[in-house]
This record gives structure tokens, sequence and C-alpha cells, in this order.
């Protein structure tokens, strides 16, 4: 038997394991017959990996097959693998580990987009970039939400403060469709940027932090934009409704403007 055959058994092993004690209900799964609460059928991590049935069951046999690495990152995220089991699985798999990459501030923005922020004041307002970083805001956005004026840069995004800020959470008297709202919407516009090493940053940051974010990201919910209605419970002001609405620079296409306007009613 070589390396190779004793590298693929194992990976075949650890998979197995690792599908095995997964507990079902963290995937929004039923029990399997009327008492069995852990574990995945192979069927299940298939769908939820892109693969064909066949081909996982090959792979935790410990057949001789290449799987790429899009796909062991994809098994690897859909079995909430840690960074180090992920690292491991890639090793079996014959791919080096990438570094895992560092959170950096997002750039600064150009002044005529800052100027458009504090024109919208008193509408709080506020700039995002395809990531959801949130690189610029004004006076009124920053009294809604006085969290992202001590946030590090590097650590300020919006999908970060909803899923794990409590006082965003307490804000939001609909967090539970807000939130998901929000991811759908994320997935949406992140397109071809999935598997980037941002988003699989924010991902596994976010996988790690939130259960509520790890269990709504495997129901693939997809949806686009659409100004809405947006009520927050402030701790000083009470209750205050927005419109909610969306603005692409033309001249700065990377970043979109979010602000909220005074509801119509």
């Amino acid at each position: 038997m070589t390396a190779m055959d004793d590298s693929r058994r194992e990976l075949g092993e650890f998979l197995r394991r690792r599908r095995t004690g997964v507990n079902r209900a963290e995937y929004d799964l039923p029990p399997v017959g009327r008492a069995r609460t852990t574990g995945l059928r192979r069927e299940e991590i298939a769908f939820l990996s892109g693969v064909s049935v066949t081909w996982y069951t090959w792979l935790e046999q410990g057949r001789d097959i290449n799987p790429s690495r899009q796909v062991i990152d994809a098994i690897a995220v859909n079995l909430r693998l840690t960074h180090a089991e992920h690292d491991y699985l890639l090793g079996l798999a014959g791919f080096t580990p990438s570094p895992r990459p560092e959170p950096l501030a997002p750039a600064p923005v150009p002044a005529h987009v800052q100027h458009l922020l504090d024109a919208l004041d008193p509408a709080p307002a506020f700039a995002v970039t395809p990531h959801w970083d949130i690189a610029a805001w004004n006076p009124a956005y920053a009294h809604l939400f006085p969290g992202v004026a001590t946030t590090p840069a590097e650590e300020r995004n919006l999908l970060v403060f909803v899923f794990t800020d409590p006082y965003v959470r307490a804000m939001l008297p609909d967090w539970d469709v807000t939130s998901r709202q929000f991811l759908a919407e994320y997935r949406a516009e992140a397109g071809g940027r999935i598997g980037g090493p941002d988003h699989v940053r924010l991902v596994g940051f976010l996988r790690e932090a939130s259960p509520d974010f790890a269990a709504a990201w495997d129901e693939h919910e997809i949806d686009r934009f659409a100004s809405r209605r947006r009520a927050f419970v402030h701790p000083v002001d009470g209750e205050r409704v927005f419109e909610q609405v969306k603005i692409t620079p033309q001249d700065a296409p990377d970043l979109t403007i979010v602000a909220y306007l005074p509801d119509a009613d």
C-alpha cells in the first residue's frame, strides 16, 4: 500500500467521522427514524457540497479519485470544519493549505462620496464595499449606531454587526427576518467573489462566531435588494422608521451607499 493510498483512506475515514458526528438540528434537519439526531446522510452532504452521491461515497471509501480543491473546500465548509480541520483535509487531498488571509481595512472613500453621505444628513447613510465592509458614514448613522466609529476598521462589517453585535440585534425588532434578508442579499451580490479570500475569511469567521449565521447560510437563500421599510428601536430616540434605499455612484462602482430616508408615512 502506497502513501497515497494511506492518505485516501485517512481522508475517507476523517470525512465519515465528521459527517456522522454533526448535530442534525444545526442543519434544520429532522431526526433519522425516531431518535437519531446526529449524523448527516451521504446524500445530504453531497447535495450541500454540489457533488453526486456516488462520487462522495467513493471519496469516503478512499477510492482512487482526484477531488478538486474547490470540492474539498465546499465539503469542509458544509461540514463546518475548523480552520485546523480544513487544513488537515486539504493536506490529505494533496493540496497545500493557503495562509489565512488577514482582514484589511477598507480603502478610504473618495472625497465626493463622503460629501454625498454628509449631504444626506440627518438621514443616516453609510457606504459599503462589495464584501459589506463599512467604509464611511455620516453623523446621523453614527448616532443611530455608535459602534461604527469605535470598531477597528478591519472588523467594521455589516454582516458581522448584524449577527454578532448585541446592540444591533436589540435595535432590530424584526431581527430574525432582517438578518436573513441581509444574508440573502449579500449572497445574491457575492456571485463570482464566492471562494475569494475576503469572502472565505468573512464566512469562516461568521460560521464560528454565530450559529444563527451558520444555519441561515446553509439554507442558500438568495434575494435581490428592494427598497423597503426599516424600523429600529433606538436606546435614546425610541422607535424610528425609515425607507431604506441604495445608490451606486457611477464613478465609484465598488461602493454602495445605503441611506435610511424618513418614512413617507
